[in-house]
């Protein structure tokens, strides 16, 4: 089957002191014609922020827009009145639809590491929306948890997308299948910590390997590994 690897290295990088961030796909000032997004997944970034430091005031429209929390404490305030916090194992949405404005920064004494996602929207201009769920590493080790799907429930957040997230947990020696929405035609993995063997494909800590045009794939955890599955269509 078809695929990409993205190479730890042969990420974009913005370093600006307070704000380190790493782009698998084009983003700001990394423009990369061939990564211009995977998919209806058009963004994905490692961020990592210094303490006290963060982002205004800024406004988002009609984009999916997911904050997986790897360490760290932020804030969250936005123009729907939100006033939350954020720490490790959070995870949080904002379906932007017809509009919102949010600020976040970084609230602890440790620098912040978490990842910044973007999935374009199903429908437009639909009434914006937060959510935020925790899920406790502890909770979680070898099994694949359902982050954020297309459908509600009181265990995950949902957005406005025929799109699932996923996160592992596993131990060294683990196998699993994962099987793909027949609606989706795309799988984005990332390796937060350890390494993995999908489908037979080497993918290190900080990698990212994209697979289309399958109704499956095999991951082998060849050590302790954490990881985020990321499946969306590939077509509009």
């Amino acid at each position: 089957m078809p695929h990409t690897i993205i190479k730890a290295a042969d990420r974009g990088i913005k370093d600006i002191g307070w704000l380190q961030s790493n782009f698998s796909l084009s983003f700001g000032p990394y423009a990369n014609p061939v990564r211009s997004g995977f998919g209806l997944l058009r963004v994905f970034n490692d961020d990592f922020v210094k303490p006290g430091n963060g982002f205004g005031l800024h406004a988002h429209a009609n984009m999916e827009i997911i904050s997986v929390m790897l360490a760290g404490r932020m804030n969250h305030i936005d123009s729907l009145g939100y006033k939350e916090e954020v720490s490790t194992d959070w995870v949080q949405i904002m379906s932007a639809g017809s509009g919102l404005r949010h600020e976040e920064h970084n609230i602890g004494d440790d620098e912040v590491n978490f990842l910044q996602i973007w999935v374009e929207p199903k429908l437009q201009n639909v009434t914006p929306r937060y959510q935020r769920r925790h899920f406790p590493a502890e909770k979680r080790r070898n099994q694949l948890t359902t982050i954020v799907s297309n459908e509600e429930g009181t265990t995950h957040c949902w957005i406005n997308q025929n799109a699932k997230l996923s996160l592992g947990f596993y131990d060294a020696g683990q196998t699993l299948t994962y099987t793909l929405n027949p609606l989706n035609k795309g799988v984005f993995i990332f390796v937060m910590e350890g390494a993995l063997g999908v489908n037979g494909e080497a993918v290190a800590q900080r990698e990212s390997i994209g697979l289309w045009e399958t109704a499956s794939v095999e991951i082998s955890c060849s050590t302790k590994s954490k990881f985020i599955v990321i499946e969306a269509p590939i077509n509009h």
